[in-house]
């Protein structure tokens, strides 16, 4: 199913992946025509239509007007359609789980219903170096054109995992011996106090109200962030980059030892 990708940064990402195709990398996934506003003629779409050919994607010079009927959001001029992202199934991280070579680095997010929330996780997890994203196919949102805008490319190179049972996938991580993190403002642990290096999934649960009883009930064990100022929680997004990043220093750190 063909989708629309849209916005200056999201389109570049998305013709940069096409080179990625002869490296392992899903050829359903590149951009199969560009559209361009004809009106615009600076550097920036100038080297997006140059990008393009290179890439031998056809590009398509339309009316600013076409382009606002393509899509509601602020394309900025440019839309790219390509095929749909597939996410990915419960079968998909057994197999992640039985093949990497390294400790695994996952991502939980229980109930991130936000596609700009979604989206930013995904582009954080890329940038940490995470092996995958595991949400319940149940309040959370999927791959949207807004999650991929968002995204910038991450969508591409972080696989996306919806699985029934969220409870029943840390159980299977658990299996793996991967060590479940969980993140709650009540505890007393601090993040910075916590061993994060080996086979980790870090799980966050939506601004607020965190994470579900179950999902709670099934994590080793339970970190915080510190916060010094009056607001009582952060930004799901946000505190998933403290997160990530705490622990890629720490692996980091480790590698080097």
């Amino acid at each position: 199913m063909d989708e629309l990708i849209f916005g200056i940064h999201a389109v570049k990402s998305a013709l940069n992946y096409c080179a990625d195709v002869t490296h392992g990398h899903e050829q359903d996934q590149a951009v199969s025509l560009l559209y361009v506003d004809r009106a615009r003629k600076d550097n920036r779409i100038n080297a997006l239509i140059d990008l393009a050919k290179k890439k031998s994607v056809k590009v398509s010079l339309i009316t600013r007007k076409k382009l606002d009927e393509m899509t509601s959001g602020n394309h900025q001029g440019v839309i790219a359609q390509s095929k749909a992202p597939k996410v990915k199934s419960e079968n998909f991280l057994d197999d992640l789980l039985q093949t990497l070579e390294v400790p695994p680095f996952l991502l939980v997010l229980d109930g991130v219903q936000d596609p700009h929330n979604l989206g930013a996780c995904l582009r954080t997890a890329d940038a940490a170096g995470v092996h995958a994203i595991i949400v319940p196919k149940d309040r959370s949102v999927s791959l949207t054109p807004t999650v991929r805008k968002v995204a910038c490319g991450a969508d591409q190179n972080v696989p996306l995992i919806q699985v029934t049972n969220l409870s029943r996938t840390l159980k299977l991580l658990k299996s793996y011996q991967v060590w479940v993190v969980g993140t709650a403002g009540e505890t007393q642990t601090s993040l910075y106090q916590s061993d994060l290096t080996g086979a980790l999934a870090i799980v966050m649960g939506t601004e607020g109200k965190g994470m579900r009883r179950l999902t709670r009930e099934n994590c080793d064990s339970l970190v915080n962030i510190p916060m010094t100022g009056r607001v009582e929680s952060l930004n799901v997004s946000v505190a998933t980059g403290i997160t990530l990043f705490e622990a890629l220093r720490q692996r980091n750190t480790l590698n080097k030892v």
